[in-house]
């Protein structure tokens, strides 16, 4: 006797089919940086498979019990809107893990570790090496010009990286190295056009998923965490403490999972792909210095090779550091990359899960515009 009745496989197969229609024939790029992507990646999977075991017990149960036919499984996530060659699965997939599950979530956190350094009001903060390394960051990027954006301009980001592209929960197998290109829109008010990932040798539109029967505007996204631009971040504040009690505010996690390493990622993100103003990375540099478990790395490798000193957390649970990296000299941001700190079932410690290099900022007028066309245009 099958646990499942065979009715119930075939709806499910049914919801399995309509969902593969709906995706985009390519591949689907996620507007988050590999880490975060890949922890939601794996949080996502965990909690289908909780679905699927939970299903499976309701209907072995009712089936012993005669009670008939089981429920038919709920599909957990809503179906998502589509616009053809786009990223609306990944945007509606980050914000349904960041917003929409965080609705119900747990504050929850991780204590200090031995060791750690307190701030000026008693709390426990970094190891003393970071916070120190972090300060010297804080006060080179506060000294560091930068042209302010416009409102219609787009930050230009280029990078080289790979990620896990292994089978979920199994052995990690480093992708292969590529590069990536991305142009954020800085509009203030509310959008559904987020932007444009270069990738893989395609252009892939970064749009808010709209659902059928919604007006795009009332599914437009406004500029915050979420979706930062340059006016956005120039107006945080200033004071790392009051930065990080906002920060701490906003993010919402999973019972269990740590919230001072969300809050360290969430930071990461936009240190690493994103401009904003010297006084507002100084307060983020600042902010991370008082996040209990942040630690110094003495020598971490991007993806392109480049040494650096690294500002790093771990994430016990996972087994994992998530390490952004340092030009030792100048102390301007090189990359980020995730490593495992202990020996694991899917890896040895050591064994990198995704890594990725900035190597160009810059400005432009136009969405899918590199900076050299930019310049060749003005000389024109």
């Amino acid at each position: 006797m099958n646990a499942v009745p065979a009715g119930s496989e075939q709806e499910e197969r049914a919801e399995l089919d309509e969902l593969a229609r709906l995706l985009p024939s390519g591949p689907v790029e996620q507007v988050l940086p590999p880490g975060r992507r890949s922890h939601h990646k794996d949080v996502l999977m965990q909690l289908i498979d909780h679905d699927h075991a939970r299903d499976r017990d309701h209907a072995r149960d009712r089936e012993r019990s005669g009670a008939g036919s089981p429920v038919r499984s709920r599909p957990w996530l809503a179906r998502p809107a589509l616009v053809a060659g786009s990223v609306a699965v990944a945007v509606a997939l980050a914000a349904g893990l960041t917003v929409g599950i965080g609705a119900g979530r747990g504050d929850g956190g991780t204590a200090a570790r031995p060791g750690a350094s307190s701030t000026a009001d008693g709390t426990a903060g970094g190891s003393r090496g970071a916070v120190v390394t972090l300060d010297r960051i804080a006060a080179v990027a506060l000294r560091t010009d930068v042209e302010p954006v416009g409102d219609g301009q787009f930050v230009y980001v280029r990078s080289r990286g790979a990620g896990n592209e292994g089978v979920f929960d199994g052995p990690v197998e480093l992708g292969k190295m590529h590069e990536r290109q991305v142009w954020f829109s800085q509009r203030q008010g509310p959008v559904t056009d987020v932007g444009l990932i270069r990738e893989y040798g395609q252009d892939w539109p970064i749009e808010i998923g709209v659902p059928d029967g919604t007006d795009p505007e009332d599914a437009a996204v406004p500029a915050g965490f979420d979706r930062p631009t340059y006016a956005w971040l120039a107006s945080l504040p200033t004071d790392p403490d009051a930065l990080l009690k906002l920060l701490y505010a906003d993010t919402r996690v999973e019972e269990g999972e740590d919230k001072d390493q969300e809050v360290f990622d969430r930071i990461g993100d936009l240190v690493g792909e994103q401009i904003m103003p010297p006084e507002t990375a100084a307060a983020f540099y600042k902010a991370t210095a008082r996040i209990p478990g942040v630690t110094e790395v003495a020598d971490a490798v991007d993806a392109v090779g480049r040494h650096g000193i690294a500002i790093a957390r771990e994430d016990t649970r996972h087994g994992t550091r998530t390490e952004w990296i340092f030009d030792p000299g100048t102390l301007g941001y090189l990359g980020v990359r995730t490593v495992f700190s202990r020996d694991t079932e899917r890896a040895p410690a050591g064994t990198v899960y995704d890594t990725s290099a900035v190597l160009e900022r810059a400005v432009v007028d136009k969405s899918g515009q590199e900076p050299g066309a930019r310049r060749r245009v003005e000389r024109g």
